[in-house]
Parts: C-alpha cells; sequence; structure tokens
C-alpha cells in the first residue's frame, strides 16, 4: 500500500497542465470520487491493524499534496496571458442591431432624386440667419403683414438674427452670389414658434426649388409639378393649382393632388374632398429678383416649397408629428424594410 502510495505522489508531483480544461480533466482523474486518491481510500479497510496509521497519514498527506497543486496549476493557467494576435479588439462585446434611416430622411432622399433627375442642384445654407436674406430680400417689407404669417425666433432679442423660418433663405444667397441659369433645390430645417402638437412643431423640414432663366413661364412650373407629383405619388396621380398668397411669387398658388387613398373618390382622410394639398408656388416677383442683382427685364423664374414632413404622412400615413423627432426605437423599425 505503501509502495502504490509513493508511486501516484510521484506521479501526481510531475503533474503539467497548459488550460483550465486540462486542469479540470487532472482534478476528476485524482480527486473525484472515482479518482485514484479516492480509490487508496477504497483500499483502505484491507491494509492491516498495525499499518492503518502510518497508512493513513500517508493516504491523507497524498490527498493534501494532489489538491495543492490541482489549485497550483489552476491558478496558474487562469492566470496566463491570452493570445490576442487574433483577436479584433474594435468589435462590439455584443451584436448591435442595425439601424435603418429615418423616415424624413427617406423621404427628402426621395424628393431630391426627383428633382435631380430634372437637372436640379442642392443647395445649402445656415440655420442662423438676418432678416436680409429670410424677410426683406423676399419682399417682406419692415410693416408688412405678412411678417405675421410666420412667429420667428429671434437670437438674444436681436431682430436682425433669426432661426430661418424656411429655406427661402437660401434661394436668396444663391441668386445674390449666381447669374442664371440657376436650377436648386434646397432641402434643411426650420423653425418657428409654435405650440407642439399632433399637427404642428417648432421645428420641421422644408425642400425649396427655385429656376430663374429666361422665358421661364407658368406653364414651366406646371409641368415640374406634375411631373414630381407622379413619380412621387404614382402615375395616376392628377393636380389642381389654386389661387393664393406669398409675398415672393406673383402669381401665387397651392397645389394640391388626388387622394392616393381613395383615389379621388372622398374619404376622411382628404375631408371627402378627393384632394390633398402639399405645396405652395408661383412665378418669382420681380422685386424679389431685383433685390438679389437679377435684371428681372430678362429673367423670370419659378418657385416652390413643400413639408417634408407632409409628405411623409401621405406616403406613410404618420398622423402625428411628434412622432418624427422623439427617437421612439418601435416607430423607426417600421421603416426598416423602407427605400
Amino acid at each position: 500500500m505503501i509502495e502504490k502510495i509513493n508511486a501516484l505522489k510521484a506521479e501526481i508531483e510531475a503533474l503539467e497542465a497548459a488550460t483550465p480544461q486540462e486542469v479540470e480533466a487532472l482534478r476528476i482523474k485524482y480527486l473525484s470520487k472515482k479518482g485514484s486518491v479516492s480509490l487508496l481510500m477504497n483500499d483502505f479497510r484491507n491494509v492491516p491493524a498495525d499499518q492503518k496509521r502510518a497508512v493513513g497519514m500517508a493516504v491523507n498527506e497524498l490527498k493534501t499534496l494532489a489538491t495543492e497543486k490541482i489549485n497550483a496549476l489552476k491558478e496558474a493557467t487562469e492566470n496566463t496571458e491570452t493570445d490576442l494576435s487574433g483577436l479584433d479588439l474594435t468589435r462590439s462585446a455584443a451584436p448591435l442591431p442595425m439601424g435603418t434611416r429615418h423616415p424624413l430622411m427617406l423621404v427628402r432622399q426621395e424628393i431630391n432624386s426627383i428633382f435631380r433627375r430634372l437637372g436640379f442642384n442642392i443647395a445649402e445654407g445656415p440655420e442662423i440667419e438676418d432678416d436680409w436674406h429670410v424677410f426683406s430680400s423676399l419682399n417682406f417689407a419692415a410693416d408688412h403683414p405678412a411678417r405675421d404669417m410666420q412667429d420667428t425666433f429671434f437670437i438674444r432679442r436681436n431682430p436682425d438674427v433669426l432661426l430661418r423660418t424656411h429655406t427661402s433663405s437660401v434661394q436668396t444667397r444663391v441668386m445674390e452670389h449666381t447669374q442664371p441659369p440657376i436650377r436648386i433645390i434646397c432641402p434643411g430645417r426650420v423653425f418657428r414658434n409654435e405650440a407642439i402638437s399632433a399637427r404642428a412643431h417648432c421645428f420641421f423640414h422644408q425642400v425649396e426649388a427655385l429656376y430663374v432663366d429666361k422665358n421661364v413661364s407658368f406653364a414651366d412650373l406646371k409641368q415640374t409639378l406634375l411631373y414630381f407629383a407622379r413619380e412621387m405619388f404614382g402615375p395616376e396621380t392628377k393636380i389642381r393649382l389654386r389661387p393664393s398668397y406669398f409675398p415672393f411669387t406673383e402669381p401665387s398658388a397651392e397645389m394640391d393632388i388626388s387622394c392616393n387613398l381613395c383615389g379621388g373618390k372622398g374619404c376622411s382622410f382628404c375631408k371627402h374632398t378627393g384632394w390633398v394639398e402639399i405645396l405652395g408656388c408661383g412665378m418669382v416677383d420681380p422685386n424679389v429678383l431685383d433685390a438679389c442683382g437679377i435684371d428681372s427685364k430678362i429673367y423670370s423664374g419659378f418657385a416652390l416649397g413643400m413639408g417634408v414632413e407632409r409628405i411623409a404622412n401621405l406616403k406613410y400615413r404618420v398622423n402625428d408629428l411628434r412622432l418624427f423627432s422623439e427617437n421612439d426605437r418601435r416607430f423607426l423599425r417600421e421603416f426598416a424594410g423602407a427605400h
């Protein structure tokens, strides 16, 4: 028995392991209920009485030795530095869910694409503007009642510095530094001091278009609008123009499209009229051209503008404008398949 214990002791002292898995295998081999050390305890009953004391002490020492050896190997393998050569440390710890483009961005990109096919270029300008580019250059007199049509955010109570209320300010900046022909669209965010509700917000998004050249007519505007409506809402879409008023265009009009829900027959969405308003438009007022340094006796032009949220409502049936800016991932996930 003593010889068997000594042989097992020498075997345990020589144990080696490189991984935690190998250490666990050694623990099972020597210290489990059916391990080599445990089996010695089963043979202890056959030891003569006069040898039991010495053999018992030897078995306990062997068990202590095996336990300490296994623990030492376990600690050594756990503290061993892992080879990171094949590990990408820039990867996230857990898979991140894929996002999607915002519905307003989807609509804006579609609008841009349609007008780019007509030869329009994209122009952008600052959101913090001055009175000249937002109002005065667009035929708003200082005491013009049309200024009251748009509740404006002024910066530091300075009446000359404000958040733009429309992207028409980009059009005036382009006309100041560019001679016709001019063919641009101006997408961007605008601000108005309005109470936030399901139908209104203090900021929203617009896309405006401007075309200035020789002999531009209202017929050019109408054909552009018809092409846009059918590309955006389908080839069966009809349009109608109603007289309206804007300080910077004359004549001015608002455009309706046939309701794409009921096909123009009338429903609750179009208030049973068969028509839905989507944008305002008109021929650029000669005063605006002259104010921006373009000779209105030689050139003419048309302008139009639409709210991106309005178009998104028509395409995706979103009835609450607040959803577009609340960053609710449940709402945004609904557009994962949109393109």
